[in-house]
């Protein structure tokens, strides 16, 4: 009562003679490849701020912290290179955004909320500006603020990091458009 191809037969299926194709091949184990702390080698870059929007630079700069650029990229390790701005006072802000947006800051007691625009941050701390978007765009929880401990952020052309040997890295697409 055994017909070919048909539920509740006994055996397996056949087609034209020969067994289905994953009995005629072993399937081995697939392992998935996870990087180990001490495996990964971190470098430095230094990236000019000039000219740059700061959204695009953001976002690159946070990429290069996750070390999403890694062939290895884990989302459960911190994979991520260091990264230097420099000309932070120097960020491009498109379409109005240094007067229309404002970033918060609380003091944590009733009333403590305090706004300030982007533009009187870009103005009087450069530097925090940069952080605080790149922050925004990292994991919220203790591997996004080790991730974050890697960004240094400068508002002048020079930084203390030379010994390092930081490579410059350009980034075109971050550059305003006309």
């Amino acid at each position: 009562m055994s017909a070919r191809g048909t539920p509740g037969a006994s055996g397996p299926a056949l087609r034209g003679g020969r067994p289905p194709t994953t009995q005629l091949r072993k399937i081995g184990l697939v392992r998935t490849f996870s990087p180990k702390v001490t495996e990964i080698e971190r470098a430095w870059y230094v990236i000019d701020a000039d000219g740059l929007v700061l959204g695009r630079l953001a976002s690159r700069v946070a990429a290069m912290l996750r070390g999403k650029h890694r062939p290895y990229f884990a989302p459960h390790v911190d994979t991520g290179d260091h990264v230097i701005v420099v000309n932070a006072e120097k960020v491009v802000l498109t379409s109005g955004k240094a007067e229309a947006k404002l970033a918060y800051r609380h003091s944590g007691y009733p009333g403590g909320l305090r706004a300030t625009s982007y533009a009187e941050l870009l103005e009087e701390q450069p530097a925090e500006l940069i952080r605080r978007s790149v922050r925004g765009m990292l994991p919220k929880n203790s591997l996004g603020r080790q991730m974050l401990s890697k960004l240094n952020v400068y508002a002048g052309p020079d930084h203390p990091h030379a010994a390092q040997k930081p490579q410059p890295l350009e980034l075109p697409e971050a550059r305003r458009a006309g």
